[in-house]
């Protein structure tokens, strides 16, 4: 069986979780994984010192996907790079609101350099997008709510750490119900920083400004930190003429080993699919899986 080649670009909280789906993957290998060139001068981590690591996918050979494990901003310009020399790109662009233009961004390079993007591969959006389409199929009247949390968000903490003055920050999301969130955002501050000047930069960021949003300052945020995270999917509504239907999917979930592990099986699907950029809901849910397609029907059908 050749296998498929992949490059994970960034090693940080979802790069290490993906490089473990890949290693359990029977059908994969890792080509490489490329950081950042002032990782490079630091001691390589004992876990992925067998593989090559590279400041640039160009140092790589056979790449056949890259799983772009980079902060959400950064995911465009890379994507669009990659692309053109030919990779396939999956990648867990997390802006819903944007995520219609970066798939219709991609998709011309895809097509001309005869490559296939998969973004927001994560779990949402991502497999949850998946579940809010069964749902809808189901129940085609009604109202979906998605309830995210308690728990840590990895975007909007990327981001919480963005921000002028930030040292270290911990975004937590907490559900009020009827898909309505607060955002507890807890801040260790840069010497010298001002707090009143922190809150209003981060609360005004596009990652907060359309929710409620308390920013708490604390001298040490590791000791706050927990990767869980959850959701809860809720449709109440019609099947044809039939009223009170009521749909509900919940997972409790560490967020980076399931967006890692969702990337990775993205990755899969991708040397599967013509040309072009594509969602997870546009893609067969069984080019998911590992293993000869008659079986897994079979066994899960």
């Amino acid at each position: 069986m050749e296998k498929i080649r992949i490059a994970v670009v960034g090693y940080g909280n979802i790069g290490k979780f993906a490089v473990q789906a890949a290693e359990q993957a029977p059908d994969m290998e890792i080509a490489g994984i490329v950081r950042r060139a002032s990782s490079l001068k630091k001691p390589v981590p004992p876990e992925i010192a067998g593989y090559k690591i590279v400041s640039s996918i160009k140092e790589l050979e056979d790449v056949d996907v890259a799983v772009l494990c980079i902060p959400t901003l950064s995911i465009p310009e890379t994507a669009m790079e990659i692309l053109s020399m030919g990779i396939n790109t999956v990648d867990s662009y997390d802006i819903h609101g944007r995520l219609w233009d970066l798939k219709q961004q991609l998709d011309p390079v895809a097509r001309q350099n005869n490559a296939v993007a998969i973004i927001s591969s994560g779990w949402d959006p991502g497999s949850d997008s998946i579940i809010r389409t069964l749902l809808q199929a189901l129940v085609p009247r009604g109202i979906t709510y998605t309830n995210f949390g308690p728990g840590m968000s990895m975007g909007h903490t990327v981001a919480a750490k963005a921000i002028d003055g930030v040292k270290h920050a911990l975004s937590m999301t907490i559900p009020l119900g009827t898909g309505v969130h607060r955002r507890m955002v807890y801040v260790e501050l840069e010497e010298g920083a001002e707090f009143e000047e922190v809150e209003r930069a981060l609360k005004a960021d596009e990652y907060f400004v359309k929710d409620e949003t308390i920013v708490i300052q604390v001298e040490d945020v590791n000791r706050l930190i927990d990767m869980g995270h959850g959701v809860l999917i809720e449709r109440k509504g019609v099947s044809g003429a039939t009223h009170n239907q009521l749909l509900e999917f919940k997972m409790k979930i560490n967020n980076p080993a399931l967006t890692g592990q969702v990337l990775i099986s993205v990755a899969r699907a991708s040397v599967k699919q013509k040309p072009g950029a594509y969602t997870m809901v546009e893609i067969p849910v069984i080019d998911l899986l590992y293993g000869d397609k008659e079986n897994i029907i079979k066994s899960l059908v």
